[in-house]
C-alpha cells in the first residue's frame, strides 16, 4: 500500500472515530481515493441543518497536492448555494488551488481531509454574501438589503433541495405539487445527477453508493422542529410565489439561484416526510417479526443482546426495566426510573427503541413515549443521543447514551443538538432565570407523566 493511501485511510478513520455531529465521511472499500463527505449546515445560519454532500478525489501525489472537491448538492447543476460553491459543483478555496489567496492560505502537506471540510463549512456562515471576492463591507442600505435577500433564498433552497428533495428521494416520495422554485427551466447539468444517485466510485461498482442515507433520516427527526421554525420565519418575511432576488455576482440560468418562494408547499412536504419516517419504524417492527420467524442473523443477535442487557440492568442500583414488545427482538420497551434528588425524581419514563432488520447498518430510532420537557428530547419524543462511534453495533452503548442524557445535568453547549429549540434556549441560555425556568418546566413534565401514565 503506497504512502498516500495509508494517509487517506488514517484520516478517514480519525474523522469517523470523532463525535463530530456536523461532518461525516465514507468511501467504498475498493477505492479510498474516492471519498464522499456530508457537511450539515451550522446552526443560526441560512444553511441551518441542511445536508450538503461533496465528492473528494485524492490523486497519487496526495498529500503533496490537494484533493479535488466537488459539491453535488446543486439541484442537478441548477443551484449555486454560495459565492464560493458554484452550481457546477466547483468549490473555490485557496487551499484547493481553485482560488487565488495569500501564500499562508495555500495547500500544504500538513493539511488534510478534515481541514478541507472545515474550510468548506466555514463558508456556510450567517452572512455568506461576504464570501463574494468583491465584497468589502455593507456600506449602504442597499448592500444590507441584498444580504437579507440572499440569506432568505438560501434558507428556502436549503430546506427544499438539501433536506426535502434528499429525504423524498430516500423514501421514494413523489411530491404531488412541485414547489414554485421547481417551475423554472432546467439548466445545463454540470454537476451530475441528484445526490442519491451520484457515486464517487462509479468506476468500481454500478450500485448507487448512499452512505449517509440513514444518518440523514435520523438527523431529520432531530431537526424537524428547527425546519418548521425556519418555515414559519420564512412565511413572516416573504409571500408564496414571490421571486428570488438575483445577486450582482450571480449569472442568470447558469451560475446562480433562481426561483420563487413557496413555504406553504415546503411545510406540507416536510410533514409528509415526517409521517413516512414514523411509518418506517412501524414497518421495521413487522419486518422484524418475519426476521425472527426465519431466524435471521440480526434477529438472533438482538435476542442475544437483549439477554445481556437485562442481566446488566439487574446489577444496577435502579430498577430500570426492558421488555420486548410482542416478544419482537426489534422493538425494545424501556422503563426508566428517575433518580432521587434530581429533577426526574419520582418519574417513570417509557422509551421505545425500534431496530431495523439491517442493524447496525441502520441505527435504532429511539423515542420517549412519556412526554418530557428536555433539551435533548424533541417535542415528538425523538431522543438526541450519541453512542460510542466504535460500538454502534452494541445495544448497551446506545442505552448508556440514552441514560446519560437523563442523568447528566452539566452538558456543554452544542448547537448541533438543537432538537427542542424552546428547552435548549432555556437550558443553554446565559440567563440564570431561564435555567431555573427550564428546571421548573422539566419537573412539571415529570409530574404530568406520573399523573397521566400512572394515575393513583
Amino acid at each position: 500500500m503506497d504512502h498516500s493511501v495509508l494517509r487517506i485511510t488514517k484520516e478517514l478513520s480519525e474523522i469517523q472515530k470523532q463525535p463530530d455531529l456536523s461532518i461525516a465521511v465514507a468511501c467504498r472499500d475498493s477505492n479510498v481515493r474516492n471519498v464522499k463527505a456530508l457537511i450539515i449546515g451550522p446552526h443560526e445560519t441560512p444553511y441551518e441543518f441542511g445536508f450538503f454532500e461533496f465528492t473528494i478525489r485524492f490523486g497519487k501525489e496526495y498529500p503533496s497536492k490537494s484533493p479535488a472537491v466537488e459539491c453535488i448538492t446543486t439541484n442537478g447543476g441548477r443551484c449555486r448555494f454560495n459565492p464560493n460553491i458554484y452550481s457546477s459543483g466547483k468549490v473555490c478555496l485557496s487551499i484547493l488551488g481553485t482560488w487565488r489567496g495569500e501564500s499562508r492560505e495555500e495547500w500544504s502537506s500538513a493539511q488534510g481531509l478534515e481541514s478541507v471540510l472545515l474550510s468548506i463549512q466555514s463558508l456556510m456562515s450567517d452572512n455568506p454574501y461576504e464570501n463574494e471576492p468583491g465584497f468589502d463591507t455593507a456600506r449602504t442600505e442597499q448592500d444590507k438589503e441584498a444580504q437579507k435577500h440572499y440569506n432568505a433564498k438560501i434558507r428556502h433552497e436549503t430546506l427544499r433541495i438539501s433536506v426535502i428533495q434528499r429525504l423524498e428521494s430516500y423514501l421514494e416520495i413523489i411530491p404531488s405539487v412541485p414547489s414554485s422554485a421547481q417551475r423554472f427551466p432546467r439548466r445545463r447539468v454540470a454537476a451530475g445527477p441528484s445526490p442519491s444517485s451520484v457515486d464517487a466510485d462509479a468506476d468500481a461498482d454500478s450500485t448507487p453508493f448512499e452512505p449517509f442515507k440513514d444518518l440523514c433520516k435520523r438527523r431529520f427527526l432531530w431537526y424537524y422542529e428547527s425546519y418548521l421554525a425556519a418555515i414559519q420565519k420564512g412565511k413572516e418575511e416573504v409571500k408564496d410565489d414571490e421571486p428570488f432576488v438575483r445577486m450582482p455576482f450571480e449569472t442568470p440560468m447558469s451560475n446562480g439561484m433562481d426561483g420563487k418562494f413557496n413555504y406553504t408547499d415546503l411545510e406540507r412536504r416536510l410533514q409528509t416526510i415526517k409521517g413516512a419516517l414514523d411509518e418506517e419504524s412501524k414497518t421495521w417492527a413487522k419486518e422484524g417479526l418475519e426476521a425472527k420467524r426465519s431466524d435471521s442473523t440480526v434477529a438472533a443477535n438482538l435476542q442475544h443482546q437483549f439477554g445481556q442487557v437485562t442481566s446488566w440492568l439487574k446489577q444496577m442500583d435502579m430498577p430500570h426495566n426492558i421488555v420486548l414488545e410482542d416478544e419482537n427482538p426489534f422493538v425494545w420497551a424501556i422503563t426508566y426510573f428517575g433518580r432521587p434528588m434530581t429533577n426526574l425524581d419520582g418519574g417513570l419514563f417509557r422509551i421505545t427503541m425500534h431496530f431495523s432488520p439491517r442493524f447496525p447498518h441502520e441505527q435504532p430510532r429511539v423515542r420517549f413515549e412519556s412526554k418530557i420537557f428536555h433539551h435533548l428530547v424533541a417535542p415528538d419524543g425523538t431522543a438526541c443521543y450519541t453512542p460510542d462511534p466504535l460500538r454502534r453495533e452494541d445495544v448497551r452503548s446506545h442505552i448508556d447514551a440514552i441514560f446519560n442524557i437523563l442523568e447528566e445535568d452539566d452538558f456543554a453547549y452544542d448547537p448541533r443538538k438543537t432538537v427542542n429549540p424552546e428547552a435548549g434556549k432555556l437550558f443553554w441560555g446565559a440567563n440564570e432565570e431561564g435555567k431555573k425556568k427550564y428546571s421548573r418546566m422539566l419537573r412539571r413534565s415529570v409530574q404530568r407523566i406520573m399523573e397521566d401514565d400512572f394515575p393513583q
